[in-house]
């Protein structure tokens, strides 16, 4: 596959019609139609549905928008470190950052606006996830740094403790009980349907937090998005945990949210891989990173 190819093939994704993405690409419609079919046969797979409006992917289709995308971001992302390392004094490019919902957020967004003062030319491409999603794109190329909740299996990156400390807290129902409490403790919630995080290490703690009583708790779902879980206790149908990051701006009338007690705190990093060359873009960022965190625990 020529990734010539595959950027006509996301161009017609985006524009839902072959006729306009020809237009964007400047090129005939015969052309690209072509090409279309040539990678199909390439492919030995069916990936449009040719309606009369627009077309739509079929399976297989979405399966090669996912990978072109991937591809085709990491490509643009090498051209940009070479033109970094070839270029005059200027540092301009494209930092792309993972992080969770997470307090430590703002201490990294206060680093970015810093930077940029120095380094206008440069700006920010910011991906959402948790911290499974984030080293995937990360072991990929397609990120240069995670800011990752604690605990994490990060044996193959380098990274900074950041300097903040995520508590965790309980996302109640408006007309529970529990929302007349200051605080929530683990024997408040013993009989209640718990809506947990996803991710097994995170589990872990909670189980710790919550001791032995853990094994005989009900947990009624698993969630990697807080907005999602948020809405589950709305509907009346658990309890969520989550760090107080994740819901600190979440203006929703029908939740409250409790600090818990005993008082269960996080940390996060900031993590990139081992061993792998940055571009200029990024290692003067990563050398901010280092002199803010200095600066800050002095």
């Amino acid at each position: 596959m020529e990734l010539r190819v595959l950027r006509y093939f996301l161009a017609v994704v985006r524009e839902e019609n072959i006729s306009r993405a020809a237009e964007v690409l400047h090129i005939t419609q015969p052309s690209l139609s072509r090409q279309l079919a040539q990678l199909e046969e390439e492919l030995g797979a069916k990936l449009f549905v040719r309606g009369n409006r627009k077309i739509e992917l079929t399976e297989a289709g979405m399966l090669l928008r996912r990978r072109a995308e991937e591809m085709v971001a990491l490509a643009d992302k090498t051209e940009q470190e070479f033109f970094e390392r070839n270029g005059g004094e200027d540092i301009r490019g494209t930092i792309s950052i993972g992080s969770g919902e997470i307090i430590a957020v703002s201490e990294l967004a206060k680093m970015m606006k810093a930077f940029i003062v120095d380094y206008p030319n440069i700006n920010f491409n910011f991906y959402s996830g948790n911290a499974d999603n984030i080293k995937e794109e990360i072991d990929k190329g397609i990120l240069d740094f995670g800011l990752l909740l604690e605990p994490v299996e990060i044996d193959k990156y380098d990274y900074i403790r950041m300097p903040v400390q995520e508590h965790w807290a309980a996302i109640v129902p408006k007309d529970s009980p529990l929302a007349q409490k200051e605080r929530v403790s683990p024997q408040d919630l013993l009989d209640k349907p718990l809506i947990l995080p996803s991710r097994n290490r995170v589990k872990s703690e909670l189980a710790n937090w919550f001791g032995v009583a853990f094994d005989e708790m009900n947990v009624f779902s698993s969630n990697n998005l807080i907005t999602n879980a948020a809405l589950l206790v709305e509907q009346g149908l658990g309890y969520a945990l989550t760090v107080y990051g994740a819901v600190s701006l979440y203006g929703n009338e029908k939740v409250c949210i409790k600090r818990l007690t005993p008082d269960l705190y996080s940390t996060s990093v900031i993590a990139w891989k081992k061993h792998q060359p940055m571009g200029r873009a990024a290692a003067q960022f990563l050398h901010h990173i280092r002199m803010s965190i200095e600066h800050i625990r002095r």
